[in-house]
């Protein structure tokens, strides 16, 4: 008697899967969009507005760059500007290197 009962358990439990597969496509088509929603989308956006700023820079912008000096930007080139960092010391850097443009009075504060 308990044989047989241990013996058709395994049975029970195997017919049980086959509905959960249905359900698995959908579950994880609702989490990679909630995973798109939340983490791919922002960081899509985040990056077209730090290239839209990279692409208004002009000259006599003063900016922030890499390695976290200060300067103004003296010539616009293709792939790189010329930045002025100290009287009679200028530094050429690429597009890329640029992490914020600031305003004509923005101080520069502990939060960047």
């Amino acid at each position: 008697m308990i044989s047989s009962l241990t013996s058709s358990m395994p049975l029970a439990m195997a017919g049980g899967g086959q509905g959960s597969s249905f359900m698995t496509i959908p579950m994880l088509l609702i989490m990679f969009a909630i995973f798109y929603v939340m983490l791919i989308r922002p960081q899509q956006r985040k990056e077209k507005e730090r290239r839209t700023m990279i692409e208004n820079v002009k000259t006599g912008d003063r900016v922030i760059f890499g390695g976290g000096f200060i300067g103004m930007i003296t010539n616009v080139k293709d792939k790189t500007f010329v930045v002025r960092i100290a009287d009679n010391t200028k530094v050429e850097i690429v597009r890329a290197a640029v992490v914020k443009v600031l305003a004509k009075d923005e101080e520069v504060g502990e939060d960047l």
